[in-house]
Protein backbone atom coordinates (compact mmCIF):
# COMPACT_ATOMS: atom_id res chain seq x y z
CA UNK A 1 0.00 0.00 0.00
CA UNK A 2 3.20 2.24 0.65
CA UNK A 3 4.07 1.93 -2.76
CA UNK A 4 1.00 2.99 -4.44
CA UNK A 5 0.99 6.94 -5.25
CA UNK A 6 -1.66 9.10 -3.42
CA UNK A 7 -3.94 9.42 -6.24
CA UNK A 8 -4.31 5.99 -6.29
CA UNK A 9 -4.73 5.58 -2.72
CA UNK A 10 -7.16 8.51 -2.87
CA UNK A 11 -9.55 6.56 -5.80
CA UNK A 12 -9.22 3.16 -3.69
CA UNK A 13 -10.50 4.67 -0.51
CA UNK A 14 -12.99 6.62 -2.29
CA UNK A 15 -14.76 3.63 -4.16
CA UNK A 16 -14.57 1.68 -1.38
CA UNK A 17 -16.40 3.93 0.39
CA UNK A 18 -19.08 4.17 -2.34
CA UNK A 19 -19.04 -0.09 -2.34
CA UNK A 20 -19.72 0.34 1.48
CA UNK A 21 -23.34 2.43 0.71
CA UNK A 22 -24.24 0.23 -1.94
CA UNK A 23 -23.93 -2.81 0.61
CA UNK A 24 -25.42 -0.90 3.45
CA UNK A 25 -28.52 0.02 0.81
CA UNK A 26 -29.08 -3.02 -0.25
CA UNK A 27 -29.22 -4.48 2.89
CA UNK A 28 -31.54 -2.03 4.04
CA UNK A 29 -33.83 -2.67 1.18
CA UNK A 30 -34.00 -6.35 0.66
CA UNK A 31 -32.24 -8.25 3.72
CA UNK A 32 -34.20 -6.37 6.44
CA UNK A 33 -36.85 -4.84 5.07
CA UNK A 34 -39.58 -7.61 6.13
CA UNK A 35 -38.22 -7.12 9.79
CA UNK A 36 -38.08 -3.44 9.76
CA UNK A 37 -41.92 -3.57 8.16
CA UNK A 38 -42.96 -5.65 11.49
CA UNK A 39 -41.18 -3.57 13.55
CA UNK A 40 -43.20 -0.51 12.62
CA UNK A 41 -46.68 -2.15 12.65
CA UNK A 42 -45.95 -3.66 16.01
CA UNK A 43 -45.48 0.24 17.17
CA UNK A 44 -48.16 1.56 15.14
CA UNK A 45 -50.66 -1.38 17.47
CA UNK A 46 -48.86 0.27 20.55
CA UNK A 47 -50.30 3.41 19.54
CA UNK A 48 -53.72 2.43 18.72
CA UNK A 49 -53.81 0.68 21.96
CA UNK A 50 -52.89 4.33 23.76
CA UNK A 51 -55.02 6.26 21.85
CA UNK A 52 -58.16 3.83 22.66
CA UNK A 53 -56.77 3.89 25.98
CA UNK A 54 -57.72 7.85 26.02
CA UNK A 55 -61.06 7.83 24.47
CA UNK A 56 -62.57 4.35 26.08
CA UNK A 57 -64.83 6.67 27.85
CA UNK A 58 -65.82 8.71 25.30
CA UNK A 59 -68.24 9.53 22.65
CA UNK A 60 -66.01 9.49 19.80
CA UNK A 61 -64.63 5.88 20.36
CA UNK A 62 -66.03 4.51 17.56
CA UNK A 63 -64.98 7.00 14.87
CA UNK A 64 -61.75 6.14 16.82
CA UNK A 65 -61.75 2.76 15.82
CA UNK A 66 -63.53 3.82 12.51
CA UNK A 67 -59.85 5.81 11.96
CA UNK A 68 -58.44 3.18 13.00
CA UNK A 69 -59.36 0.42 10.49
CA UNK A 70 -59.37 2.71 7.70
CA UNK A 71 -55.78 4.47 7.66
CA UNK A 72 -53.67 1.95 9.81
CA UNK A 73 -55.56 -1.09 9.06
CA UNK A 74 -55.92 -1.98 11.95
CA UNK A 75 -59.13 -3.26 13.06
CA UNK A 76 -60.43 -3.51 17.04
CA UNK A 77 -62.88 -5.67 18.36
CA UNK A 78 -64.28 -7.39 21.95
CA UNK A 79 -62.20 -10.17 23.10
CA UNK A 80 -65.14 -12.98 22.89
CA UNK A 81 -65.96 -11.81 19.44
CA UNK A 82 -62.99 -11.59 17.82
CA UNK A 83 -62.09 -13.40 14.24
CA UNK A 84 -60.08 -12.52 11.82
CA UNK A 85 -61.68 -11.42 8.88
CA UNK A 86 -61.99 -13.50 5.47
CA UNK A 87 -60.20 -10.86 3.67
CA UNK A 88 -57.13 -11.65 5.57
CA UNK A 89 -57.30 -15.54 5.55
CA UNK A 90 -57.36 -15.34 2.14
CA UNK A 91 -54.43 -17.33 -0.36
CA UNK A 92 -55.38 -15.15 -3.69
CA UNK A 93 -53.87 -17.07 -6.23
CA UNK A 94 -51.51 -19.30 -4.64
CA UNK A 95 -49.76 -16.73 -2.92
CA UNK A 96 -49.65 -16.98 0.70
CA UNK A 97 -51.41 -15.12 2.66
CA UNK A 98 -50.51 -12.36 4.67
CA UNK A 99 -49.07 -12.54 8.16
CA UNK A 100 -51.03 -10.90 11.44
CA UNK A 101 -50.11 -9.41 14.32
CA UNK A 102 -52.75 -9.61 17.43
CA UNK A 103 -52.63 -7.86 21.19
CA UNK A 104 -54.98 -7.99 23.42
CA UNK A 105 -55.48 -5.06 26.16
CA UNK A 106 -57.99 -5.27 28.78
CA UNK A 107 -59.37 -1.23 29.30
CA UNK A 108 -61.42 -0.20 32.73
CA UNK A 109 -64.46 2.12 31.86
CA UNK A 110 -66.28 3.81 34.51
CA UNK A 111 -67.89 2.67 37.48
CA UNK A 112 -64.54 0.20 37.18
CA UNK A 113 -66.23 -2.39 34.56
CA UNK A 114 -63.32 -3.69 32.26
CA UNK A 115 -63.53 -4.96 28.61
CA UNK A 116 -61.27 -6.28 26.69
CA UNK A 117 -60.49 -5.34 23.08
CA UNK A 118 -58.02 -7.14 20.37
CA UNK A 119 -55.80 -5.26 18.40
CA UNK A 120 -55.31 -7.28 14.77
CA UNK A 121 -52.90 -6.26 12.12
CA UNK A 122 -52.40 -7.51 8.86
CA UNK A 123 -48.58 -7.78 7.60
CA UNK A 124 -49.11 -7.28 3.75
CA UNK A 125 -46.28 -9.82 1.59
CA UNK A 126 -43.64 -7.27 0.29
CA UNK A 127 -42.32 -9.48 -1.79
CA UNK A 128 -43.48 -7.58 -4.62
CA UNK A 129 -41.70 -4.67 -2.86
CA UNK A 130 -38.56 -6.01 -2.47
CA UNK A 131 -38.62 -7.39 -6.31
CA UNK A 132 -39.18 -3.75 -7.19
CA UNK A 133 -36.65 -2.62 -5.05
CA UNK A 134 -33.88 -4.84 -6.64
CA UNK A 135 -34.55 -3.67 -9.78
CA UNK A 136 -34.18 -0.27 -9.33
CA UNK A 137 -31.13 -1.04 -6.56
CA UNK A 138 -29.52 -2.86 -10.08
CA UNK A 139 -29.78 0.85 -11.55
CA UNK A 140 -28.68 2.88 -9.05
CA UNK A 141 -25.45 0.67 -8.08
CA UNK A 142 -24.98 1.10 -12.13
CA UNK A 143 -25.28 4.56 -11.92
CA UNK A 144 -23.33 5.16 -8.20
CA UNK A 145 -20.52 2.82 -9.18
CA UNK A 146 -20.02 5.07 -12.58
CA UNK A 147 -20.14 7.90 -10.84
CA UNK A 148 -18.00 6.85 -7.82
CA UNK A 149 -15.27 6.22 -9.92
CA UNK A 150 -15.56 9.32 -12.22
CA UNK A 151 -15.86 11.65 -9.02
CA UNK A 152 -12.88 9.37 -7.19
CA UNK A 153 -10.63 9.83 -10.47
CA UNK A 154 -11.29 13.24 -10.58
CA UNK A 155 -10.59 14.12 -6.69
CA UNK A 156 -7.73 11.81 -7.06
CA UNK A 157 -6.20 13.88 -9.72
CA UNK A 158 -7.42 17.26 -8.43
CA UNK A 159 -5.15 16.42 -4.73
CA UNK A 160 -2.49 14.17 -6.09
CA UNK A 161 -1.02 16.90 -9.02
CA UNK A 162 -0.34 19.86 -6.77
CA UNK A 163 1.63 17.60 -4.72
CA UNK A 164 3.54 15.85 -7.34
CA UNK A 165 4.14 19.21 -8.50
CA UNK A 166 5.25 20.51 -5.44
CA UNK A 167 7.24 17.31 -5.24
CA UNK A 168 9.00 17.48 -8.24
CA UNK A 169 10.34 21.27 -7.11
CA UNK A 170 11.65 19.59 -4.07
CA UNK A 171 14.06 17.69 -5.85
CA UNK A 172 14.91 20.37 -8.06
CA UNK A 173 15.99 22.41 -4.72
CA UNK A 174 17.47 19.34 -2.82
CA UNK A 175 19.42 19.20 -5.88
CA UNK A 176 21.23 22.86 -5.29
CA UNK A 177 19.01 25.12 -7.56
CA UNK A 178 18.13 27.17 -5.04
CA UNK A 179 15.66 29.84 -7.90
CA UNK A 180 13.07 26.91 -7.69
CA UNK A 181 9.55 28.08 -6.49
CA UNK A 182 6.84 26.02 -5.45
CA UNK A 183 3.49 26.85 -6.61
CA UNK A 184 0.83 25.22 -4.50
CA UNK A 185 -3.11 25.48 -5.60
CA UNK A 186 -6.22 23.89 -5.06
CA UNK A 187 -6.34 23.62 -1.40
CA UNK A 188 -5.39 25.69 1.67
CA UNK A 189 -2.84 23.21 3.21
CA UNK A 190 -0.97 22.98 -0.30
CA UNK A 191 -0.52 26.23 -0.83
CA UNK A 192 0.34 26.99 2.83
CA UNK A 193 2.71 23.80 2.14
CA UNK A 194 3.78 26.24 -1.09
CA UNK A 195 4.62 29.08 0.65
CA UNK A 196 6.67 27.55 3.79
CA UNK A 197 8.71 25.92 0.84
CA UNK A 198 9.48 29.04 -1.31
CA UNK A 199 10.36 30.57 2.28
CA UNK A 200 12.78 27.74 2.85
CA UNK A 201 13.96 27.78 -0.43
CA UNK A 202 14.45 31.90 -0.21
CA UNK A 203 16.53 31.26 3.12
CA UNK A 204 18.61 28.37 1.33
CA UNK A 205 19.39 30.72 -0.90
CA UNK A 206 20.56 33.38 1.49
CA UNK A 207 22.65 31.03 3.17
CA UNK A 208 24.12 29.40 0.30
CA UNK A 209 25.28 32.68 -0.82
CA UNK A 210 26.74 33.65 2.77
CA UNK A 211 28.29 30.39 2.54
CA UNK A 212 30.31 31.16 -0.63
CA UNK A 213 31.24 34.74 1.03
CA UNK A 214 32.69 33.41 3.96
CA UNK A 215 34.52 30.94 2.14
CA UNK A 216 36.17 34.16 -0.06
CA UNK A 217 36.31 35.97 3.18
CA UNK A 218 38.22 33.14 5.33
CA UNK A 219 40.06 32.31 2.14
CA UNK A 220 41.19 35.85 1.60
CA UNK A 221 41.91 35.64 5.78
CA UNK A 222 43.97 32.29 5.07
CA UNK A 223 46.22 33.14 2.01
CA UNK A 224 47.16 36.90 3.74
CA UNK A 225 48.76 35.64 6.62
CA UNK A 226 50.03 32.35 5.17
CA UNK A 227 52.06 34.00 2.56
CA UNK A 228 53.88 36.32 4.74
CA UNK A 229 54.62 33.58 6.49
CA UNK A 230 56.11 31.51 3.74
CA UNK A 231 57.90 34.56 2.40
CA UNK A 232 59.60 35.50 5.69
CA UNK A 233 60.22 31.62 6.03
CA UNK A 234 61.48 31.50 2.69
CA UNK A 235 63.67 34.67 3.63
CA UNK A 236 65.39 33.57 7.29
CA UNK A 237 66.29 30.33 5.09
CA UNK A 238 67.84 31.65 2.34
CA UNK A 239 69.47 34.38 4.42
CA UNK A 240 69.94 32.83 7.78
CA UNK A 241 72.48 35.36 8.80
CA UNK A 242 70.06 38.03 8.41
CA UNK A 243 67.44 37.14 10.84
CA UNK A 244 65.72 40.18 12.57
CA UNK A 245 63.43 39.97 15.53
CA UNK A 246 60.92 42.52 13.30
CA UNK A 247 60.61 39.22 11.05
CA UNK A 248 59.84 37.02 13.64
CA UNK A 249 57.55 39.64 15.11
CA UNK A 250 55.39 39.40 12.05
CA UNK A 251 55.36 35.79 11.75
CA UNK A 252 54.14 35.42 15.07
CA UNK A 253 51.54 38.15 14.68
CA UNK A 254 49.92 36.35 11.26
CA UNK A 255 49.97 33.12 13.49
CA UNK A 256 48.00 34.79 16.10
CA UNK A 257 45.90 35.89 13.04
CA UNK A 258 45.76 32.43 12.00
CA UNK A 259 45.01 31.25 15.56
CA UNK A 260 41.96 34.07 16.21
CA UNK A 261 40.24 32.69 12.70
CA UNK A 262 40.00 29.25 13.66
CA UNK A 263 39.04 29.94 17.67
CA UNK A 264 35.92 32.06 16.10
CA UNK A 265 34.78 29.67 13.49
CA UNK A 266 34.87 27.05 16.43
CA UNK A 267 33.45 29.26 18.48
CA UNK A 268 30.41 29.72 16.00
CA UNK A 269 30.10 26.12 15.29
CA UNK A 270 29.71 25.49 18.98
CA UNK A 271 27.38 28.00 19.99
CA UNK A 272 25.19 26.70 17.10
CA UNK A 273 25.13 23.12 17.99
CA UNK A 274 24.71 23.97 21.43
CA UNK A 275 27.99 22.78 23.03
CA UNK A 276 29.49 25.69 24.47
CA UNK A 277 30.41 25.78 27.95
CA UNK A 278 29.33 28.20 30.09
CA UNK A 279 30.75 29.24 33.90
CA UNK A 280 28.03 31.49 34.78
CA UNK A 281 29.08 33.90 38.00
CA UNK A 282 28.56 37.18 40.14
CA UNK A 283 30.80 39.44 39.20
CA UNK A 284 31.56 43.08 38.40
CA UNK A 285 30.67 44.13 35.02
CA UNK A 286 31.66 47.92 35.24
CA UNK A 287 35.25 46.67 36.35
CA UNK A 288 35.29 44.43 33.53
CA UNK A 289 34.35 46.46 30.78
CA UNK A 290 37.01 49.25 31.97
CA UNK A 291 39.27 46.72 31.87
CA UNK A 292 38.99 45.07 28.18
CA UNK A 293 38.67 49.11 27.25
CA UNK A 294 41.61 50.06 28.37
CA UNK A 295 43.60 47.17 26.77
CA UNK A 296 41.89 47.86 23.76
CA UNK A 297 42.84 51.41 23.90
CA UNK A 298 46.41 50.41 24.66
CA UNK A 299 46.62 47.97 21.67
CA UNK A 300 45.56 50.82 19.14
CA UNK A 301 46.86 53.88 20.53
CA UNK A 302 49.90 53.78 18.05
CA UNK A 303 47.40 53.49 14.96
CA UNK A 304 45.78 57.05 16.28
CA UNK A 305 42.78 55.62 18.03
CA UNK A 306 40.78 56.86 21.04
CA UNK A 307 38.48 54.98 22.63
CA UNK A 308 36.44 56.68 26.18
CA UNK A 309 34.53 54.50 28.37
CA UNK A 310 32.20 55.88 30.36
CA UNK A 311 29.37 54.70 33.15
CA UNK A 312 28.21 55.80 36.68
CA UNK A 313 27.75 53.35 39.51
CA UNK A 314 29.37 49.74 39.44
CA UNK A 315 27.24 47.00 38.39
CA UNK A 316 26.83 43.52 38.90
CA UNK A 317 25.77 40.49 36.96
CA UNK A 318 25.70 36.50 36.77
CA UNK A 319 27.29 35.47 33.49
CA UNK A 320 30.11 33.84 32.13
CA UNK A 321 32.53 36.83 32.38
CA UNK A 322 35.29 35.63 29.33
CA UNK A 323 32.21 35.05 27.46
CA UNK A 324 30.92 38.54 27.39
CA UNK A 325 33.80 40.01 27.28
CA UNK A 326 34.96 38.50 24.24
CA UNK A 327 31.35 39.59 23.01
CA UNK A 328 32.09 43.11 23.85
CA UNK A 329 35.47 42.80 23.16
CA UNK A 330 34.40 42.32 19.33
CA UNK A 331 32.21 45.42 19.62
CA UNK A 332 34.96 47.60 20.24
CA UNK A 333 37.09 45.44 17.38
CA UNK A 334 33.82 46.12 14.65
CA UNK A 335 33.44 49.76 15.82
CA UNK A 336 37.51 50.08 15.50
CA UNK A 337 37.33 48.54 11.94
CA UNK A 338 34.40 50.53 10.75
CA UNK A 339 35.39 53.67 12.42
CA UNK A 340 35.40 57.10 11.10
CA UNK A 341 38.27 59.46 9.93
CA UNK A 342 38.48 60.85 13.31
CA UNK A 343 39.19 57.84 14.99
CA UNK A 344 37.30 58.25 18.22
CA UNK A 345 35.23 54.77 19.75
CA UNK A 346 32.79 55.65 22.86
CA UNK A 347 31.87 52.89 25.56
CA UNK A 348 28.59 54.11 27.61
CA UNK A 349 27.58 51.76 30.62
CA UNK A 350 23.53 53.00 31.53
CA UNK A 351 21.53 51.57 33.90
CA UNK A 352 17.73 51.10 33.25
CA UNK A 353 15.66 49.39 36.06
CA UNK A 354 16.96 45.76 36.23
CA UNK A 355 18.71 46.00 33.17
CA UNK A 356 22.11 47.28 32.57
CA UNK A 357 23.20 48.65 28.39
CA UNK A 358 26.31 48.92 26.75
CA UNK A 359 26.43 50.99 24.04
CA UNK A 360 29.55 51.24 21.50
CA UNK A 361 29.43 54.52 19.42
CA UNK A 362 31.58 54.85 16.70
CA UNK A 363 31.55 57.83 13.98
CA UNK A 364 31.50 55.63 10.53
CA UNK A 365 30.39 55.17 7.43
CA UNK A 366 26.84 53.60 8.98
CA UNK A 367 24.75 51.36 7.88
CA UNK A 368 22.26 51.22 5.16
CA UNK A 369 18.34 50.65 6.56
CA UNK A 370 18.66 47.63 4.26
CA UNK A 371 21.41 46.20 5.79
CA UNK A 372 20.27 47.09 9.37
CA UNK A 373 17.79 43.45 9.39
CA UNK A 374 20.84 41.40 8.67
CA UNK A 375 23.73 42.94 10.46
CA UNK A 376 23.98 39.86 13.26
CA UNK A 377 23.31 37.16 10.81
CA UNK A 378 26.13 35.02 10.33
CA UNK A 379 28.60 35.34 7.69
CA UNK A 380 26.95 38.44 6.96
CA UNK A 381 28.91 41.44 5.81
CA UNK A 382 27.85 45.53 5.18
CA UNK A 383 31.19 45.73 3.21
CA UNK A 384 31.00 43.18 0.47
CA UNK A 385 34.04 44.19 -1.19
CA UNK A 386 35.84 41.84 2.01
CA UNK A 387 38.90 44.13 3.81
CA UNK A 388 41.10 42.90 6.66
CA UNK A 389 40.94 44.47 9.99
CA UNK A 390 42.79 45.54 12.40
CA UNK A 391 42.21 42.24 13.73
CA UNK A 392 39.10 39.69 14.00
CA UNK A 393 37.48 37.89 11.19
CA UNK A 394 34.71 38.92 10.21
CA UNK A 395 32.26 36.86 12.24
CA UNK A 396 32.34 38.64 15.34
CA UNK A 397 28.64 40.33 15.45
CA UNK A 398 27.50 37.02 14.98
CA UNK A 399 29.69 35.75 17.73
CA UNK A 400 28.42 38.74 20.29
CA UNK A 401 24.40 37.57 18.93
CA UNK A 402 24.86 34.10 19.66
CA UNK A 403 26.41 35.29 23.30
CA UNK A 404 24.33 37.08 24.07
CA UNK A 405 21.02 34.91 23.68
CA UNK A 406 22.57 32.46 25.52
CA UNK A 407 22.54 35.07 28.46
CA UNK A 408 18.83 35.54 27.52
CA UNK A 409 20.13 39.16 27.06
CA UNK A 410 18.85 41.40 23.87
CA UNK A 411 21.51 43.07 21.76
CA UNK A 412 20.57 45.79 18.61
CA UNK A 413 22.03 48.67 16.54
CA UNK A 414 20.92 52.51 15.83
CA UNK A 415 23.00 53.70 12.57
CA UNK A 416 22.22 55.90 9.40
CA UNK A 417 24.80 55.92 6.41
CA UNK A 418 27.40 58.84 6.95
CA UNK A 419 26.13 59.74 10.65
CA UNK A 420 27.87 56.03 12.78
CA UNK A 421 26.69 53.37 14.11
CA UNK A 422 25.18 52.44 18.04
CA UNK A 423 25.93 48.99 19.10
CA UNK A 424 24.27 48.02 21.99
CA UNK A 425 23.83 45.22 24.12
CA UNK A 426 21.61 44.38 27.07
CA UNK A 427 21.84 42.17 30.05
CA UNK A 428 19.49 41.70 33.62
CA UNK A 429 21.57 43.46 35.84
CA UNK A 430 22.13 41.57 39.78
CA UNK A 431 21.73 43.45 42.87
CA UNK A 432 25.07 42.47 44.94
Amino acid sequence: MDKLKLKWKIFAFLLGFCALLLVILWLFQTVFLTDMYKIIRKNEIKKAIALVEENIDSAGLQTVLNNLETGKEIIVMPAKEFAPPERMMQNDRGRRPPETITETKEFILQGGRTISLTFHAMITPVDATVSTLQLQLYIITGIMLLLAVLIAVAISVRISRPIEEINKSAKILASGCYDTSFEGHGFLEIRELSDTLNIAASELSKVEKLRKELMANISHDLRTPLALIYSYAEMMHDFPDEISAEQTEIIMKEVERLNSLVKDVMDVSRMETGTIEMNRELYNLTHSLKATTMRMAELVKKDGYTINFESEDDVFVVADEVKITQAFYNLLLNAITHGGSDKNVTVRQTVSGDFVKIEVEDSGEGITGEDLPHIWDRYYKVDKKHRRGITGTGLGLSIVKKIVDIHEGSCGVESEPGKGSIFWIMLKAKQK
